[in-house]
């Protein structure tokens, strides 16, 4: 034990801890109003709703500290348990390559931490989402979800691993920048083919059937200067209860998606309200500025791991005995989660700026009154909690509480 193992419990613990007591905060706060719709909320949403609402989101806060709990136990067994050491030490033991000993060290220890993960997945599909109705989801299409995701590992996995580890080895003292630029392309590339290559694989895209409803799309479409590929509805239903609509790809393969159960819980004027909202974050610039964070973290993420993976200390603290270029990058995937989770708040902040921004291009471009009708409905039929605590909304909550962006389209029309 070295005191930077010392540091990084120390860390670990201070995470958890935040996290504990944030979660605490939520359960008691939903807890406190769960007998009480809030007065914006009572000619819409029943008490027993509302009541199932919080009991839901309790269950999953309790689901949430536990699988917390349980995934630094996990960190701590590949670590300072000597976890990642036994799977070093077993490929290689098969006497290949470097390059090949550590894409067989990066793919395995992946497989092996979905594998742990998947009986979470499973209790979270089967037993909390089923006892709140959400889950439409059968084991033998979850399980067929896994092997296509595992698939998805092997054909991706390997080649984007090879690379890595290449560039780290030969592209000099400053491989963490070529790595970058590498890792950028190719999200762009991931970007642009997700829509017709990925998506497919766990779900049916079908043309937009409804006539009038297209219409009424395409006219935003044209009204908000948006091309796409084409208006799809996603059999969402398969899966679960809960409903949403995105638009997806890049460049000329964009496509808007609207889910099955979307389209059975709203009217034609709240789909175009929450359409006009996702448009509103490709008006307003959100997704390259996202993309534009993201690069700047992973710059940031890469050219740290660039100085810790010519630090001794960084494996040693960690209980890695032989330093090597594919260690350190499994290494920064179990640390990483540390790193970012101090990012939260700011994150969550610039996400919920970018929702008022995009609920008030909504309101500008249909109409407030419909988008928050839609809203409503939405958190009604996801059962979203209307009252969450203010600190774990801050830190956590990409989009802001309900009453509070209720109350801003209610004021952006009295407004206009």
């Amino acid at each position: 034990m070295t005191i930077y193992s010392a540091l990084f419990l120390i860390l670990l613990s201070i995470m958890l801890g935040l996290e504990v007591w944030l979660a605490r905060r939520q359960f008691h706060h939903v807890l406190l109003h769960r007998d009480q719709v809030p007065q914006p909320f009572q000619e819409h949403i029943l008490l027993v709703e509302h009541q199932k609402a919080a009991d839901y989101t309790m269950a999953k806060l309790k689901l949430g500290v536990v699988s917390g709990i349980l995934d630094i136990f996990i960190l701590l067994l590949w670590t300072l348990g000597g976890g990642l050491v036994l799977l070093d030490n077993f490929w290689r033991g098969l006497g290949w390559s470097d390059l090949q000993t550590g894409v067989g060290v990066i793919i395995s220890f992946i497989f092996i931490g979905a594998l742990i993960d998947l009986p979470m997945k499973g209790y979270r599909v089967f037993v909390l989402e089923q006892a709140f109705g959400f889950n439409r989801t059968t084991v033998r299409l979850f399980l067929q979800d896994a092997i296509k995701q595992w698939g998805l590992l092997l054909i991706l996995g390997i080649p984007i691993g090879a690379g890595a580890l290449w560039l780290m080895e030969h592209a000099g003292i400053h491989w963490w920048l070529s790595l970058w630029l590498a890792w950028l392309s190719f999200s762009m590339l991931m970007m642009w083919a997700y829509p017709a290559f990925i998506a497919p694989l766990f779900n049916r895209f079908t043309p937009l059937a409804d006539e009038d409803l297209r219409q009424r799309v395409e006219n935003l479409l044209v009204r908000c200067g948006f091309k796409s590929q084409g208006i799809f509805v996603m059999d969402g239903s398969r899966r679960s209860g809960h409903g949403n609509a995105y638009f997806t790809g890049l460049g000329s393969n964009k496509r808007i998606v609207f889910f099955d159960t979307l389209l059975e819980s709203l009217n034609f004027d709240q789909i175009e309200a929450v359409l006009a909202h996702e448009l509103g974050h490709f008006k307003r610039h959100h997704i390259f500025k996202n993309l534009a964070t993201m690069a700047l973290l992973s710059l940031g993420g890469l050219a740290l791991l660039g100085w810790l993976s010519a630090q001794p200390v960084f494996y040693q603290s960690l209980g890695v005995e032989q330093p090597s270029n594919y260690m350190a990058l499994v290494l920064f995937m179990l640390i990483s989660p540390i790193l970012t989770f101090f990012l939260h708040p700011v994150l969550a902040y610039i996400s919920r700026r970018y929702e008022f921004e995009a609920d008030e291009f909504a309101a500008k471009m249909v109409s407030s009154q419909a988008l928050a009708q839609a809203l409503v409905k939405l958190y009604k039929e996801n059962a979203s909690t209307l009252t969450p605590d203010p600190i774990h909304s801050a830190v956590y909550d990409s989009h802001p509480p309900a009453p509070v962006r209720i109350a801003y389209l209610r004021a952006y029309d009295e407004a206009t």
